[in-house]
């Protein structure tokens, strides 16, 4: 449900949703006492609430459901009386019993002419795909030969090698922590191996130096058997014990890569539809703005992109936990609705099985920024999503293959979650945070998303866009939306992020690691 934006005025001091709510958000810091107006009848603030955070508009007697976008956030402690702060002393997670009803909202999406859609200027690749960025790539099968991959991409990227290339946008090492001391075979290595081939065959990398150890788990001849690396792309794939030590690895390393960038240097950048863009979105650090500003506005660019016919992906699956019974409403099909479904009781077994619970989500950052339980969060998170019609569910690093607005199976880890993302396909990111994560995702540009004014004003360097004026009354969610998708093209076009030109994104490529350590 999306919910109601503020009109354009000076910000409220109070922010409700929907007209049923149990609870609105302060728009201001409030002090105990102050006369407040909920709409309704004069309210008096009981205590004082920081901004941001949930205020009861009503009398709740103790087990009462709490309602907010609507829907229930969780249920109430204790009695709480009107006028008193709502968080983690008086409002807590209980499981509920939700309606499931399949494909009931789902709808043909209506695309827009061919005339009427928007375009940009990518990379087309030979196999159809299309590139928004141009790199060359170290990946490694193994943490053992990490180190030599750094330094090969730090030789190449501080050599001045790379200036006579300037269609080339650099190296990217590929570490991790995986690749040995595990199963050869089974779920953990079928997922590290899944993202290793979705960075492969990715559009934004134009050649490949693969590097390993020699004797680990994760054999490179296991690990590109029958994948489909373009017929353009140059690879070179060995090891640190084949080639004879790390020193030597690292010069072999160098002058493979440097033979690559004539090559890579041949791309050029074409007009080409919207539809080619496929928007990975994540959220980290949110807040209680995040599902009132940045998430509905994003997911307003994700309707715009799936109009002009191309592909929005939400994942983080335990942060949409308790909202799986509106997204299967939306689904194509029950089969779709379904593959949910099965995703969320993996992960019921999965937090069970290690003694947590999906109610352990929500992070202190969260908690200070006014998020109280699992059930708030995901009612803000799923807004990244729109409202376009759920066409697909894929597992983790899955690729993405079918237009519209799809939702994978990722953690809600940030880094783990855009991996697998970016593994599936996804040529660019949009990022959303309410407390100001610091996040980068390369070889894909991600585009930073403030939720309110005071983040974007205090960490301008990291932050792309402002979401605030939306609480703030001075813009809403649907000229937002138009603006985020219109950075989207600027950006798939070449436009850098404030994350690419501060380098993050390499620490940022972390698998997914599911299984025993052995």
């Amino acid at each position: 449900m999306t919910p109601t934006p503020p009109t354009r005025a000076q910000a409220p001091r109070l922010i409700r949703l929907q007209p049923i709510d149990d609870v609105a958000i302060a728009g201001t810091d409030i002090t105990a006492g102050a006369q407040l107006d909920n709409g309704e009848r004069a309210l008096t603030a009981r205590d004082d609430i920081a901004r941001g955070h949930k205020i009861a508009l009503r009398d709740l007697p103790a087990g009462a459901r709490v309602l907010r976008y609507g829907q229930v956030i969780g249920f109430a402690a204790r009695d709480i009386a009107a006028g008193e702060h709502v968080h983690l002393h008086n409002l807590e997670y209980r499981e509920f019993q939700r309606d499931y009803e399949f494909a009931v909202d789902a709808k043909v999406e209506e695309l827009l002419d061919e005339s009427e859609r928007a375009s940009f200027d990518g990379y087309l690749r030979s196999d159809g795909t299309v590139g928004t960025r141009n790199y060359l790539g170290v990946l490694t099968s193994v943490n053992c030969s990490a180190t030599a991959a750094k330094q090969i991409a730090a030789r190449m990227r501080y050599s001045g090698v790379l200036d006579d290339f300037e269609h080339v946008d650099g190296v990217v090492a590929l570490t991790h922590g995986q690749g040995c001391g595990m199963a050869p075979d089974g779920e953990g290595m079928d997922v590290l191996r899944r993202v290793m081939r979705g960075y492969l065959t990715h559009p934004n990398f134009a050649g490949f130096v693969i590097l390993g150890l020699g004797c680990e788990d994760n054999q490179i001849a296991a690990l590109t058997r029958d994948v489909r690396i373009r017929a353009d792309v140059p690879v070179f794939a060995s090891t640190i014990q084949e080639i004879g030590g790390t020193k030597k690895t690292v010069a072999a390393g160098v002058a493979r890569l440097t033979e690559m960038l004539p090559v890579a240097d041949r791309a050029r950048r074409t007009r080409l539809p919207a539809s080619k863009i496929i928007l990975g979105t994540n959220c980290g650090g949110s807040d209680s703005y995040s599902g009132l500003t940045a998430n509905p506005a994003l997911g307003n660019a994700v309707d715009r992109l799936v109009r002009n016919g191309g592909t929005g992906v939400v994942g983080e699956t335990p942060e949409i936990y308790g909202t799986e019974h509106m997204l299967v409403r939306r689904a194509a099909s029950e089969k779709v609705g379904r593959k949910l479904l099965e995703r969320i009781d993996w992960w019921r077994e999965y937090t069970a099985r290690n003694g947590g619970s999906m109610d352990n989500n929500p992070s202190p950052g969260n908690k200070a920024g006014g998020l109280t339980t699992i059930l708030e969060k995901s009612l803000g998170a799923v807004a990244k999503g729109g409202t376009t019609t759920l066409v697909d569910v894929v597992e983790y690093a899955e690729p993405v293959t079918t237009p519209g607005f799809v939702f994978m199976d990722t953690p809600g880890y940030d880094p783990v979650s855009v991996t697998g993302i970016v593994a599936g396909g996804a040529n660019v990111v949009c990022f959303t945070t309410g407390r100001g994560s610091a996040f980068g995702c390369a070889p894909v540009p991600s585009l930073k998303l403030a939720t309110n004014t005071p983040l974007y004003e205090h960490m301008t360097d990291d932050m792309d866009i402002n979401a605030g004026g939306i609480a703030d009354g001075s813009t809403t969610v649907e000229e937002l939306g138009a603006v985020i998708f219109d950075r989207v093209l600027a950006v798939a076009s070449g436009e850098p992020t404030k994350s690419e030109a501060l380098d993050y994104g390499e620490e940022e490529f972390v698998p997914w690691h599911l299984g025993t350590v052995m």
